[in-house]
């Protein structure tokens, strides 16, 4: 295969010597351009380009018709609302009249929204990757009419640049391919798609082995970083399911260093620009290796993960910065982020209005400050104390500047600790955090009247259900039960809305609901339902969680173990299987903890079987690139673990119930599963999977705890002390 994509390659870049008589113009003004078919469309990135001069089709039977029938190739765009690049080749190409004329002269040109269709985006981001090398957004893909891909690229700037040919000599060198050689496009087409089909063919054997958790452990080791912490050397991503993993392995064998990498990195990404220190949340990524200057985007999905991490790392420590943090980001999210309805929006932009450069548009510009500025707001003696603290100068503090976008603005990030500035300025540390705590109001307070960044309002469900998830733990967490009803307003969101005849749906704007649900749409809600139903003891989000498995294994599980990505659809040429837990994890990984909590809240054999074949599905993956599959290591981890229950028989209004509730919840359990024998509806609905419940209750009128393993308990108590040194006898 690669032999063949290489001589297609080669052929098409040697058609770029071509003169080409292109000259790019500027941008095409909205309102005298006649909009194109995106307008018809909800989605907030297919709007973004409705009016480009670009004869754009959605996604479609309608677009492949016309190919078809007129002979053409297909131009497919993948991007999403949000994506600072896709901008980029928007403005570069796509509103250029004389790109557009070209495009529409040999294509039929698609837009897709990758956050809509991920079923499809991951299809040709594997075609890319194989293809490249690399990949990303915005996608650039050529298909032929039956959507097999045989050239494939990311951004292309409108001339040769930054080490890329030019958009337009790319074109035209395709278009020259289709006419004279559309044989070898077609060899490459048929090569690739046999590589992705034979991807999602792979299947395993493997017993499953602990020795893999350890092999992923001595990875994460190797490329941390032990300097700034994160891992890796360049650009620095969170990616929340490293923390979960690193936490259950220090939580299995008492390793120090999985908790001194989890905890260096959570706290230097706390203390840097990727962290909205005005705002709360967390910027997409850092361009950086010391977590300063970040990629400005802010994602749900980065959001909800994150919370759940220092939340953890919390429980683990008793460090009350790390739940600050997760409460911060959260008041973030219900801010900026929230729908009336109950639902949550997908992200934020990276680039914004600039307020010191009037007329432009450029990234970070809402998040960047001016020293001189903040002088104005503040004075000088306070400022003094900030910038020190906050690492701001004159000239500004953001290092590289790559688009020549941040002059001297400066990015808030944590240089100075409290005691040093204490020990600076003779104020004493107390004052000093009512100074900042002023100052940051006084600052956010202004920051508020610039022009925000685009807001991309539709809701996702598998998002969203990470959400719930996120304010479900803070709830018990933080003891907040306002973050509990949060997460019920949106559960009862989703599954009002995006619940179909008993099929979910992947998105909602604007009334609007549309797209069959992928896996990760079922398996993150159900994870969010699971950790609802422990959060409030609600008996319905535990049968929801269960009617929704069961309705995920009628649509996507694999005969031969684990489950396909997407619903059958002829969308697809291949349906496939994701073996990455990135910056969203995979929907096996999150299906295979799902299916094991099941088992271990109901007993059922087929919950647990079901998990153990979704691991075992992914067994040579897992032995070769462990890494590659944290979160299904921690699917592993629980799977290994002994079955442990912690039963609380009370009223949960009662004091002493919530009592011994939170003593549970204030501890890092990561594979404990907590039930409530209320004497009532929920009681009854666990009685019904386990007998011994039924006879579970309280001991002397006063709420008692069971801590169990497989159900086999040892005495209860109703003595908090007594109840923690129970807990602590495991391991």
């Amino acid at each position: 295969m690669n032999n063949i994509i290489l001589v297609v390659c080669s052929m098409l870049f040697s058609l770029l010597v071509l003169p080409i008589s292109i000259q790019t113009g500027t941008a095409t003004v909205k309102n005298k351009q006649k909009p194109n078919r995106l307008i018809n469309e909800k989605s907030p990135y297919l709007l973004q380009h409705a009016y480009n001069p670009v004869d754009w089709y959605p996604w479609g039977e309608e677009a492949f018709e016309k190919a078809r029938k007129e002979g053409k190739a297909i131009f497919l765009s993948i991007g999403y609302s949000t994506c600072h690049w896709c901008h980029v080749m928007a403005h570069e190409s796509f509103e250029d009249p004389a790109i557009g004329a070209l495009l529409n002269k040999y294509f039929v040109c698609i837009k897709l929204d990758r956050e809509e269709r991920p079923d499809i985006d991951q299809v040709y981001m594997a075609a890319t990757q194989a293809m490249t090398g690399s990949g990303g957004w915005p996608m650039s893909v050529f298909l032929f009419p039956d959507g097999t891909p045989f050239y494939t690229g990311t951004y292309f700037p409108p001339k040769a640049n930054y080490g890329r040919p030019g958009f337009a000599e790319i074109i035209e060198a395709i278009e020259k391919a289709w006419r004279t050689d559309r044989q070898s496009l077609r060899r490459s087409a048929d090569s690739i798609t046999n590589h992705l089909k034979n991807m999602s063919a792979d299947d395993s054997s493997e017993n499953l082995d602990p020795a893999w958790m350890d092999e992923g452990f001595v990875i994460a080791e190797k490329i941390y970083d032990h300097r700034y912490g994160g891992f890796g050397t360049g650009n620095k991503f969170p990616r929340p399911v490293v923390f979960d993993f690193l936490l259950r392995f220090f939580n299995r064998t008492g390793n120090q260093s999985a908790l001194d990498m989890t905890e260096k990195t959570l706290a230097a990404m706390a203390d840097g620009g990727i962290h909205d220190q005005l705002g709360g949340g967390f910027h997409r990524y850092s361009v950086d290796p010391i977590w300063r200057v970040a990629h400005f985007e802010k994602m749900l999905y980065d959001q909800a993960q994150l919370i759940s991490s220092y939340l953890d790392l919390y429980l683990v420590t008793g460090n009350k910065r790390y739940a600050e943090v997760a409460d911060k980001t959260i008041r973030y999210v219900i801010r900026d982020l929230s729908d009336d309805n109950g639902g949550f929006y997908s992200a934020e932009d990276a680039d914004s209005p600039n307020p010191y450069r009037k007329g432009e548009k450029t990234e970070g510009a809402f998040y960047l400050w001016r020293l001189e500025e903040i002088e104005r707001l503040l004075g000088k003696q306070r400022t003094d104390l900030v910038a020190y603290i906050y690492g701001l100068e004159q000239k500004g503090n953001t290092l590289d500047d790559p688009q020549n976008e941040f002059g001297d603005t400066n990015v808030f990030f944590r240089r100075a600790s409290l005691e040093k500035a204490a020990t600076k300025f003779n104020i004493a540390e107390d004052q000093i955090k009512e100074i900042l705590k002023e100052s940051e109001s006084i600052l956010f307070e202004k920051r508020q009247q610039r022009s925000r960044p685009h807001l991309d309002d539709k809701i996702i469900t598998g998002w969203n259900g990470l959400m719930i998830s996120a304010l479900a733990k803070a709830a018990v967490v933080l003891e907040n039960p306002e973050y509990l009803q949060r997460a019920v307003d949106c559960a009862e969101f989703l599954l009002t809305n995006l619940l179909v005849e008993q099929r979910l749906k992947r998105r909602y704007r604007d009334g609007d609901v549309r797209f069959s649900g992928t896996l990760e749409d079922y398996a993150f809600l159900i994870q969010g339902l699971l950790d609802l139903y422990e959060a409030g003891h609600d008996p319905k989000w535990l049968r929801q969680a269960i009617g929704l498995t069961k309705t995920q294994i009628e649509l996507f599980e694999d005969e031969r173990g684990g489950f396909f990505d997407a619903v059958q659809s002829d969308d697809l040429i291949v349906r496939m299987k994701e073996e990455y837990d990135g910056a969203e994890p995979a929907g096996n990984s999150v299906s295979a903890l799902n299916l094991l909590r099941l088992a271990r809240i109901t007993g059922e054999q087929l919950w647990l079987d079901l998990g153990r074949s979704t691991i075992q599905a992914f067994g040579s993956h897992l032995k070769k690139h462990p890494s590659a599959m944290v979160l299904m290591l921690s699917a592993l981890d629980l799977y290994l673990d002994k079955p442990r229950q912690i039963v609380v028989a009370g009223d949960p209004k009662n004091e002493d119930t919530r009592t011994l509730l939170q003593t549970v919840q204030s501890k890092y359990l990561p594979n404990t599963i907590v039930l409530l024998a209320d004497g009532g509806k929920n009681q009854q609905l666990l009685s019904s999977y386990h007998q011994f419940i039924n006879s579970v209750e309280k001991v002397e009128g006063l709420a008692t705890a069971y801590v169990c393993e497989d159900f086999v308990c040892q005495l209860p108590t109703n003595n908090v002390v007594q109840l923690v040194e129970q807990l602590s006898k495991r391991r």
